[in-house]
């Protein structure tokens, strides 16, 4: 494997639905706790974040309702629940700091995106604040108006 391979990164999975419902503030890289038949079925790219998100509880941080199919090439006795929880490893002060802001600004931790960084499952998670509608309609507007920029752009 060449370096320039081992040091960039696989995406395996992404939450695009998560931009547009949340108001992105701070992102962070966090590891993420697997069996073998997990990170197996992650690699086939059998991974959806869509109702993901992430819970502060006893001090850690735990990833919900992720689904990561069953891996197939094995029998059912040894595969892993699909959606079970799952902890985000975090460093302490990270943690603290995340805690602080999750109680006091009433944020939420959204997963992001997924991917392989020199072999290992990282996960890209996020400080959201959930959009309005009127947020939501203003968003689309902004991405219309660029489109029919482009659009002119392209014509002369």
């Amino acid at each position: 494997m060449s370096d320039k391979q081992s040091e960039g990164y696989k995406v395996i999975s992404d939450n695009r639905q998560a931009r547009f419902l949340y108001e992105i503030i701070e992102t962070y890289e966090v590891g993420i706790q697997l069996t073998g038949t997990e990170v197996k079925s992650i690699r086939a790219g059998r991974v959806n974040l869509q109702d993901g998100y992430a819970l502060l509880r006893n001090g850690e941080a735990w990833l919900i309702n992720v689904h990561i199919s069953p891996y197939n090439a094995s029998g059912s006795y040894f595969n892993h629940e699909p959606r079970r929880t799952r902890k985000l490893l975090l460093h302490r002060q990270e943690l603290r700091k995340l805690i602080g802001k999750v109680e006091q600004e009433g944020l939420t931790l959204v997963p992001l995106k997924m991917y392989f960084k020199r072999g290992w499952v990282k996960l890209v998670i996020a400080l959201g604040r959930g959009k309005k509608l009127h947020d939501k309609r203003e968003s689309l507007k902004r991405r219309q108006d660029q489109r029919d920029m482009q659009r002119a752009m392209k014509r002369y």
